[in-house]
């Protein structure tokens, strides 16, 4: 799964906390964690050997660990993190390597194939590289030709082979993933895939634009199956999301909420921009022909994606609007703040 769904649920639930955790996440306070014993013993014998400046690296690393966990952990930042604590890893093997000889080489390899678990493949090579070229300006002195290409090869194809891993990797999770997120009916997002982007919006730290939520149902579907048929109830749904794809922008993405029941996020678009959007999508609608010889309409529900309440609020707001819109009349849009307070009422 790719993230810790709930407090102490999952195969790393004992590093969820109290709070939803990604698997980058986990991946990365995990790798520091092992990076502890690995390189503290170390440490310590070189403090008692008086290896002053070696053991005083091994304990810089250590504390950087430490921190990183620690950071991450508190604030759920991984991606900066990420970045730091390869730079430090990928630095600590260099003077590791320049004080010690060349008999440290082999920390090399795992520390070059540590990058790929937590950054991208393309960022990781190029950092990978910059060490690489360190490595052959510190072992040149010390090394006749032969072993000095013998090593660079050697790291080159490590590099290379986790390239490739890394790479195919992330491409079969982001198709797998992208599938997973579509309705297998319409080939618009599903509810997971809703779910995902509204958290996704509420996450966003960097200033946007204000969005809205829409949500839309079918009007009297059920007569629809029921006079014609499912097969025929399941045309209509993909002619609908045809006639959503032509009537809304490229920025704006679509879901099956569930049934015949859609949603929309109407990104950078504030209220009045998503109640004309709503309004005109309404009107295609109810001039289309999702099946022969039986109009079909349908009602919206429109609320805005206020940051300072959460996606749950969001999709209450805008199912009240969709009430409404059913309530009076259906083929109708009723938009959050243009709605008396008599029309908040419970229901669907």
């Amino acid at each position: 799964m790719s993230d810790v769904e709930k407090e102490g649920g999952g195969r790393f639930g004992w590093l969820a906390g109290k709070r939803k955790r990604s698997i980058e996440e986990v991946i990365l306070m995990l790798l520091c964690t092992l990076s502890i014993p690995s390189i503290l013993p170390f440490g310590i014998y070189r403090l008692v050997q008086r290896n002053w400046l070696s053991a005083a690296v091994d304990i810089a690393l250590v504390l950087a660990m430490l921190a990183v966990i620690v950071h991450v952990w508190r604030t759920g930042r991984h991606r900066v993190a990420s970045f730091c604590v390869t730079l430090v890893y990928s630095a600590g093997m260099l003077v590791t390597v320049y004080l010690r000889g060349v008999s440290l080489v082999y920390w090399v390899y795992p520390t070059m194939i540590a990058c790929y678990f937590v950054l991208r493949p393309a960022v990781a090579v190029a950092i990978n590289s910059g060490s690489l070229l360190g490595l052959v300006v510190i072992l040149a002195p010390q090394l006749e030709g032969l072993n000095l290409m013998t090593i660079v090869v050697t790291v080159g194809l490590v590099n290379l082979f986790a390239y490739i891993f890394s790479h195919r990797t992330g491409e079969q999770n982001k198709a797998l993933h992208t599938e997973v997120e579509l309705d297998f009916l319409t080939g618009v997002g599903n509810r997971r895939s809703l779910d995902r982007k509204l958290a996704d919006h509420a996450d966003e730290r960097r200033p946007h634009l204000a969005s809205c939520l829409l949500l839309l149902d079918l009007d009297h579907f059920k007569l629809v199956n029921d006079q014609y048929g499912h097969a025929a109830g399941d045309r209509a749904l993909v002619r609908l999301c045809d006639v959503m794809r032509l009537h809304t922008r490229a920025t704006d993405r679509l879901f099956r909420y569930g049934g015949e029941e859609f949603a929309i996020i109407a990104n950078g678009a504030a209220l009045p921009a998503a109640s004309r959007l709503a309004e005109n999508l309404r009107a295609a609608v109810a001039a289309s022909c999702l099946i022969e010889g039986h109009p079909l309409t349908i009602s919206i529900g429109v609320a805005a994606m206020d940051k300072s309440t959460a996606p749950a609020d969001w999709l209450m707001q805008a199912d009240k609007m969709l009430y409404a819109a059913k309530q009076g009349g259906r083929n109708a849009v009723r938009v959050a703040d243009a709605v008396a307070p008599s029309d908040y009422a419970q229901g669907a």
